[in-house]
């Protein structure tokens, strides 16, 4: 076999393989921010008035612009529902949290936003709650699985009620 006569060939599995990367992105069912907050809201306890932060954040996720989910330890994380508008969180590469003697406060520590703007604004914590870190993956896991085949024909799909 010839090089030219491989390069059809080649060019398909390209687009192939292109067309299967497209597929599984569409796959993938992203959560809007509103739906987001309510899964991390639904598996928040009680509102408390700080939490031990040792200088370290194991993982973050905003949730819109006024609150996000932080995690100081894989099974420890915390929801804070910030005073208002925080500038460029859902587009941060790297956040910062303020603290007083090893605890981030409510009404009194905030959330630094590493952005490429020159002005960083501040976000105030308003609330801090404690998550329940294995029920939202489980929730999280269980949305997955619910969520519509790509081979399911659209008008198959449960009345949504609208």
């Amino acid at each position: 076999m010839s090089a030219s006569s491989r390069l059809p060939f080649r060019r398909r599995v390209a687009a192939i393989v292109a067309a299967a990367a497209v597929l599984a992105g569409c796959a993938t069912q992203r959560l809007s921010d509103a739906d987001r907050y309510a899964l991390y809201a639904r598996h928040a306890g009680a509102e408390v008035d700080h939490f031990r932060y040792l200088g370290r954040i194991n993982g973050w996720t905003p949730l819109g612009d006024s609150a996000l989910a932080v995690w100081t330890r894989p099974g420890e994380a915390w929801l804070l529902d910030l005073s208002g508008p925080c500038q460029d969180l859902d587009y941060t590469p790297a956040i910062g949290l303020t603290s007083t003697m090893s605890r981030v406060s409510a009404r009194f520590d905030r959330v630094l936003v590493r952005s490429r703007s020159s002005i960083n604004i501040p976000c105030h914590v308003r609330q801090i709650r404690p998550l329940d870190v294995a029920a939202i993956r489980e929730a999280q896991r269980r949305n997955s699985e619910d969520a519509p085949s790509m081979d399911e024909p659209s008008d198959q799909l449960p009345d949504s009620g609208t």
